[in-house]
Order: C-alpha cells, then sequence, then structure tokens
C-alpha cells in the first residue's frame, strides 16, 4: 500500500498554454477566441455533437458571448480553447473541472472537439496535454465521465487509457432527462506506461501520408 504520511495537496491548475505538436491548449479568452469558436460550434450536425453536453448549440452570436463571458470568468470548471495547429482556427473547447488539490482528483469535462479535429491526433493529443499536465502537477487520479447512452464517450475513454470504474444510477439530470453516468480513470501509477504509449501514437512516423493511423493506441501500452 502507498505510504501517503507526507501526501500534501497539489496546486491548482493554472492559466498558461500547453503545446503539442498538432493542438494548442490556450486558457479561454473571450475575445480572443470567440468568433473561431462560435464557429466551430455552429456546424450542420451541431445538434448531435451537443446532445450529451448540458448546453445547447448557441442560437445566435449574442446568446453564446454571453455563455463565453460567464464561462472565461470560471475557474471550475477552468475552459481551454483547442487551437488547429496547422490551420491556427479555434477546433474545440475542454476543460479541467471537478478540481480537488486537496486529494489529487481532476477531470476532463466539457469536452467539443469540433469537424477540424474529432477522430483526428489531434483530439488525441488535446486529451493527452491534460492528462500530461495533471500527472506533472502530482495528481493521483484524473477522471473521464459520461452519460451511459453515450457510447462514443465511452468507447473513447476506453480507447484512452481510463479503467471503467461503475455506473452512477440516476446521477444527474440532463436536458431534461434522466442521466446516468459512467465513471472512468487514470491513476498516477499508470501514467509512466502511458505516457509512453502516448508519445509513440502522436508521433509522426505513426501516420502515412494521408494523416492516417499505422499502429493503434493501444498497440503502444504495456501492462
Amino acid at each position: 500500500m502507498t505510504d501517503l504520511k507526507d501526501w500534501t495537496p497539489r496546486p491548482l491548475p493554472v492559466r498558461e498554454p500547453l503545446e503539442g505538436r498538432y493542438v494548442r491548449l490556450e486558457p479561454l479568452d473571450a475575445a480572443k477566441h470567440g468568433d473561431g469558436l462560435y464557429e466551430a460550434s455552429s456546424v450542420a450536425d451541431a445538434g448531435e455533437r451537443f446532445r450529451f453536453l448540458f448546453e445547447n448549440p448557441a442560437e445566435d452570436r449574442e446568446t453564446f458571448r454571453a455563455w463565453l463571458e460567464k464561462v472565461e470568468a470560471s475557474k471550475d470548471p477552468l475552459f481551454f480553447a483547442v487551437i488547429d495547429k496547422a490551420s491556427g482556427k479555434v477546433a474545440g473547447r475542454q476543460t479541467l473541472m471537478r478540481i480537488d488539490p486537496a486529494f489529487g482528483v481532476i477531470e476532463i469535462g466539457n469536452i467539443y472537439w469540433g469537424p477540424l479535429i474529432s477522430r483526428k491526433a489531434a483530439a488525441t493529443e488535446a486529451q493527452y496535454l491534460f492528462m500530461k499536465y495533471a500527472f506533472e502537477l502530482g495528481y493521483r487520479r484524473y477522471e473521464w465521465k459520461c452519460n451511459n447512452a453515450n457510447e462514443p464517450s465511452k468507447r473513447a475513454a476506453e480507447r484512452f487509457g481510463f479503467k471503467f470504474e461503475g455506473i452512477f444510477r440516476q446521477h444527474m439530470v440532463q436536458k431534461g432527462k434522466n442521466r446516468d453516468t459512467a465513471w472512468y480513470s487514470v491513476i498516477d501509477s499508470e501514467w509512466p506506461a502511458l505516457k509512453v504509449a502516448y508519445e509513440a501514437w502522436l508521433s509522426p512516423d505513426n501516420f502515412d501520408a494521408d494523416g492516417t493511423q499505422i499502429k493503434r493506441l493501444d498497440a503502444f501500452r504495456v501492462g
């Protein structure tokens, strides 16, 4: 059993950019990111993309601006814009949330990855950058939670190396419907092997000329 007699609270995450090869995560700034995020969120299939998020697609720019100013000021959830480095465009957003420095627990949530990066290396790297940051801050547990009806999110969690922990029944009410929540986590002892796997998968050598992966992420995981 791990000896935690010298455990101390972890630092809070701060509003600073996180740099990757394919994406850069920037603390959300309404003035800087607003137009780009509105464009990334106003796509033809936005209704389906927002289906399991707590908010709906913005009906107009003014509604979106009000939401943006509110979340920009939030410390938990702490919002970041996802910048696609190839195009320089805002491609989505995500948060660090339910931040518990006393016990070293933190969660990724409020994920919206638009068409520019969804199902691409950039989206995987966006998740990896948060995970890396959390464990480098000394957090012991990094969580992913989603509506149990959200099968794509559950598959993503497993692909990203999270371990399924169970279902919290009648956990929330979301858009007028019951939400049973599926819980997943990665803990600090699992991170070193996952870090190696992510970095091998994200290497340009693992993608062909069309950007298609050569090996799956789980092919690089050990243990």
